[in-house]
């Protein structure tokens, strides 16, 4: 049980290194579709608060028409009661009510708006400043990321390069050593060449009486014969 709860677990951790691996692949790709989904999310953020400030423009008119109006009608309940129309008076009065009644609804309605505008507006200034951080560091992660490949390149040719050269100079010293065993040979051959031209002349000479003969028993007894004569002692 202990072993094949050891394997998989095995296998959820290779799992989760290719899934690495294929992340990191595509790094840049991921990073930049992030980027594009942010921008879309801001301008629909920008979207709505569009909409919404154009409600609290229309909540503030519609406001300001209802204050209009509530000072409009309070003026006519006191000339109302001005006129002693006590009646007409608390009938303009029950229109008051409502008016005050509609203005503070439409007040807190204004209110909300403003806040969500307010807060809109500061969530969309940090997504700004937030994407444009991202976008800066994307384009040096890039830069980088070229830097890097063009480097790996020129070291991939140089170490290639380098290999070329040296299997060029073994090439080089093979040759060498080749000429040199060649020469060695030719230069044997033209001394062999030169010693058989010696030994053909010396036997032409010998042949025509003219160099001794090699081994004559006569030359040797002549030249002893000189030599006592002279008063030497043969060697």
């Amino acid at each position: 049980m202990a072993v094949w709860n050891k394997l998989v677990t095995a296998l959820r951790g290779a799992a989760h290194e290719a899934g690495e691996a294929v992340t990191d692949s595509q790094a840049l790709r991921i990073l930049d579709q992030e980027i594009r989904d942010s921008d879309n999310d801001l301008n629909k953020s920008r979207e709505a608060l569009a909409e919404i400030m154009s409600k609290q423009k229309l909540a503030a008119s519609k406001l300001q028409t209802t204050q209009s109006k509530l000072v409009e009608y309070e003026g006519y309940a006191v000339k109302a009661l001005d006129t002693g129309d006590e009646a007409l008076a608390l009938e303009v009065a029950g229109k008051v009510a409502l008016l005050e009644a509609q203005q503070s609804e439409e007040q807190e309605q204004l209110q909300a708006f403003t806040l969500s505008v307010e807060q809109l507006r500061a969530a969309i200034q940090t997504a700004q400043t937030n994407i444009r951080r991202l976008k800066q560091q994307a384009d040096t992660v890039k830069a980088t990321e070229s830097v890097q490949r063009a480097q790996a390149t020129v070291a991939g040719r140089y170490t290639g390069s380098q290999s070329r050269v040296q299997t060029a100079l073994d090439s080089l010293e093979r040759i060498k050593q080749k000429q040199a065993e060649r020469g060695a040979r030719l230069q044997s051959a033209a001394e062999l060449a030169q010693d058989g031209a010696e030994d053909a002349l010396d036997a032409k000479l010998r042949a025509a009486g003219i160099a001794p003969q090699a081994g004559d028993a006569r030359t040797v007894l002549e030249r002893l014969k000189a030599q006592r004569a002279g008063g030497d002692k043969p060697a």
